[in-house]
């Protein structure tokens, strides 16, 4: 394990690190965009919350979700390391000549990340705790109890303060991933002259329609 150690203590394989779990992480807001959707349905919260119960208490989904905690944490710190260290170790001069040949994104992803770790931590107290330790009402569909979390959420999009710290947020993660998931190929040594171009248009799509999306829904429920 010597080698794994010397690996992870590398530049090189802190960022070889932040690009598997970035990609992890947008295959996670992939699935979590599609559950999401269950709140436009307009069945009075059935189907979000017939959906909350199933991933919350299916043992695959459960596993998988404790990778997804540790992913999130990794990435976290690693991501504040690597921008210590770059802060360190690049001078003032090189800094301003380089800023010019890069993308505002690139350059801010510091401040992007915080943005979105600010939205992370609100988020997951106003509905991830709230679902597992919270007083929530319940809503029987068939026969069968189910915790009314869509009632919470409901409640929370009808504040337009956090509908827009929301929108905000999601225009964070939009230029976040902008920046991340095209670097995570370029760190992995998957981009290819053959493939770039498609690499790069993926990433736009990625990076434009699942923040977007995201935002969409509470402006919707808001508005509705």
């Amino acid at each position: 394990m010597s080698w794994f150690s010397s690996a992870m203590s590398s530049t090189l394989g802190k960022k070889v690190l932040m690009a598997l779990t970035g990609l992890f992480l947008v295959t996670f807001l992939i699935v979590h965009l599609i559950g999401n959707f269950q709140l436009l349905a307009n069945d009075d919260g059935q189907s979000f919350n017939i959906y909350a119960k199933f991933m919350t208490t299916n043992p695959v989904i459960k596993t998988t979700s404790y990778l997804l905690y540790a992913t999130f944490i990794v990435h976290i710190i690693w991501a504040i390391i690597l921008t210590l260290q770059n802060r360190k170790s690049r001078p003032v001069g090189y800094a301003q000549t380089a800023s010019n040949n890069s993308t505002w994104s690139s350059r801010n992803m510091g401040i992007l990340g915080t943005i979105i770790l600010i939205f992370l931590v609100i988020h997951l107290r106003n509905f991830w705790y709230e679902m597992h330790w919270g007083g929530i009402p319940t809503a029987t569909y068939d026969g069968s109890e189910y915790k009314d979390l869509f009632s919470i959420v409901d409640f929370s999009f009808n504040n337009i303060f956090y509908v827009l710290l929301y929108t905000i947020s999601m225009i964070g993660l939009m230029f976040h991933l902008y920046h991340g998931f095209k670097s995570a190929f370029q760190t992995l040594g998957l981009n290819h002259p053959k493939y770039n171009n498609l690499i790069k248009g993926l990433g736009y799509g990625i990076a434009i329609i699942i923040p977007a999306l995201f935002a969409a829904i509470p402006i919707i429920m808001y508005l509705n």
